[in-house]
Parts: structure tokens; sequence; C-alpha cells
């Protein structure tokens, strides 16, 4: 059962951060980290010493560097969990009003192709993501915002932020996107609304004044609106109150959806649990060996009793998945026949067998052979063999 927990919980872990890096658009340095992790494992593999010394430094400040490279994308996933956990805390329920003065506004200034750019903030902070602004705290009214945005007014190229009822600020500037694929023919406004979706839950809305279409970007997607009745729903759902905690299902939603995905992360932990989990418990597992003989020049072997000893072996369980007996090779060293010796050990030292695996016994500890003495023309040849 402990196992089944530790399985879930590190493939709840998995999904989450391949959801965080496809967010992030950091899929490319995952995927380069991913190919040097591959080369150190090859070098390792193929006995390459200085190399893989090389990148066993390197994955040694590999934390820091990851700190470093997404300290941004870090500090968003932390706000985030912080607070998903503050989601209990009730806030003021928004009215319909300003939801139905926004969606007039922002189609009056369509059918004008006037551009503009509004920010709905959702539960994350997004004062350290932008620059500038004025403060001006008035009531919402399509009047205000479309003098805001009138190309005469010295902040139409700004973005306003909508909270509740009030404009809170106008003439904000907004981080960048560098997605290209998303912003293929679209302009700054659509990049500065999708770059700050990307780092908060902000609900950014674009108006074009070259197409005169309204688009609205959320958690890193950019999405043009067809139908304008859509801004409506989507806005109800960014200023709707939260449900009552009692009416929700949140493990439900988030079992029932990218099932692909939730089941190639399980395949993924099951397959490390199996090789570093399980794998790693001792096991000893018992090979039969053949017996090699190694003679003195003159003599030549006729039997060997017996031809095979079983060596048992320890070590972790992962070491025998693709374990090749054929590694295993008892070598006996029978020089001393010359002496009238026919009796041998075999121990450790005569006993080939992979490094990381303990030779716990050998079985039986030692061999019987005859052999016979030769006579040759021209001088004394080597005799050694395996029968």
């Amino acid at each position: 059962m402990v196992d089944v927990i530790d399985v879930l919980l590190v493939t709840t872990l998995l999904y989450i951060g391949v959801i965080w890096i496809r967010r992030t658009h950091a899929a490319l340095v995952a995927f380069g980290v991913l190919v040097l992790g591959a080369f150190y494992l090859g070098a390792r593999a193929a006995g390459l010493q200085l190399t893989a010394w090389i990148f066993q430094g390197f994955f040694a400040i590999f934390l820091i560097m990851i700190v470093v490279i997404f300290q941004e994308e870090l500090r968003q996933l932390f706000e985030r969990v912080a607070m998903w956990s503050l989601r209990r805390r009730q806030r003021n329920p928004a009215r319909s009003t300003p939801a139905d003065i926004l969606i007039q506004a922002l189609r009056d200034l369509a059918r004008g192709r006037i551009g503009a750019l509004v920010v709905v903030p959702g539960q994350q902070p997004i004062t350290r993501h932008v620059r500038g602004g004025i403060p001006l705290g008035g009531a919402l009214s399509v009047p205000l915002l479309e003098s805001i945005f009138d190309p005469h007014s010295p902040g139409h190229d700004g973005a306003v932020v909508i909270e509740g009822d009030r404009i809170a600020r106008f003439a904000l500037h907004l981080p960048l996107s560098h997605d290209l694929a998303q912003l293929s023919g679209h302009g700054t406004r659509h990049a500065a609304a999708l770059g700050l979706s990307e780092l908060t839950d902000a609900l950014c809305i674009v108006v074009s004044e070259e197409q005169g279409s309204i688009s609205v970007a959320k958690d890193g997607r950019l999405r043009r609106l067809e139908d304008p009745q859509e801004l409506g729903e989507i806005l109800a759902q960014a200023t709707a109150p939260p449900r009552d905690p009692a009416a929700r299902h949140p493990w439900r939603d988030a079992l029932a959806s990218n099932w692909s995905m939730k089941l190639a992360c399980l395949t993924v932990v099951i397959g490390l649990w199996y090789l570093f989990v399980y794998g790693s418990r001792p096991v000893q597992r018992t090979f039969p060996v053949p017996v090699t003989v190694i003679l003195p020049p003159g003599y030549a072997l006729e039997k060997v009793e017996p031809d095979k000893v079983d060596a048992i072996l320890s070590g972790p369980m992962r070491l025998f998945y693709l374990f090749d007996q054929n590694q295993l090779q008892a070598t006996v060293d029978a020089y001393m026949v010359q002496g009238g010796r026919r009796t041998f050990p075999i121990s450790e030292e005569n006993l080939r067998h992979p490094k990381d695996l303990t030779l716990l016994d050998v079985n039986p500890a030692q061999v019987r052979v005859a052999v016979r003495q030769e006579e040759t023309e021209g001088g004394s040849p080597t005799a050694q063999g395996t029968p």
C-alpha cells in the first residue's frame, strides 16, 4: 500500500511538472537537460571516465542552474501554490454590471477599430509583472473606457486594470510574450496580453485596431473570439464568485481530463519505481559457470570434475534484469599438475564476475582434473582447454 501511495504521489508531481513545462514554454530547456543526461549515462556505460566526471560536475550544480534559469517560473509556481491554499477565503462577489459594461465598451471599440487592452486580475498578484501606469480608481463606465483608449489620449497604448467595478490603473506596460507560434499575425497588444497570461492567472482582453476583432489570453493561450457572445461567458467565469466548496468536485474534474498525459506519467513512474525502488532490493542468484583449465606445456586435459560450478551472486535486483551469465567464467591455473597435484580450489580470485555483484559462494569449491603427458617431435606444446 505504501508503494502505491508513493507511485501516485510521484505521478502527480511529474504530471504537474510536465504541465508547468508546457505552460512556461520550457520544453526546449527540458529536452536539452535530457540530452545531457543521456550523454552522461552513455559516457559511464562506455567507460569514458573523464567525460563522465565532467558531466557529474555539471549535474552537481544542476539545481542551482535550474533556480537561475527558471527563477521567474518557479516564483510563479510558488505563488500559485500559495493562492491555492488560500482559496477558501471568501472574496467579494462580483456583480454582473461590470461585465456588461466591459462587453458594451469592447464591442464599441471593436466596431470603431480602436485598439484596447483590458486586464481582469485573477487570484495571483500582477504588480511585479507590470510597469508604469497611472492610478485612477474611477467607476467603470463605457464613456470612461472609450476616452482612455481614444487614439488621442496619452495612455491609449497601455493596458487598463479592472478591479471589481472600478478602473484601478491605466497606461500600464505588460511583459511581452515570445511565443511566435501564437503571435503570428498579431501585434504588440496581443504579445503583452499573452505575456501577462503566461505569468499569472489574469484574463487579458485585446481589441485589434487592424482587424476590429476581440481576442482573449488566459493561462498562456491566445484565442480570437468569433462570436462576441463568448466574451460575456468568459467574463462571467472570470468575475464569478467561488462556488460553494460542498458543491465542488475538484478531484473528479482533475481525474476526468487529459488521460493520455496522466497515463504516460504513470507509466514512467512505474518504470522508475521498478528500476530504482524495487530494483534496489538485494537478492541472490545462482548461475552455472563453466570451468576453464590452463595446463603447463606438455600436458593435455582429459577430464575435469565437475566441468561447471554454481556461483552464488548477490546484489541489487536491477543488476540482474539484463544480466548475461556468459560474463561469468571460472579459470583454474593447473600448472601444479607437474608436481602431481590434481585438485584445485575455485575462489573469488579465479572466478570472473561483474564488479557490482558480490560473490557469496562457489559450489563445489574445488575441481579435480585428469591429464596426460604428451610426447611431441619438435618440443613441448602448451596444452589448455575446456571440456
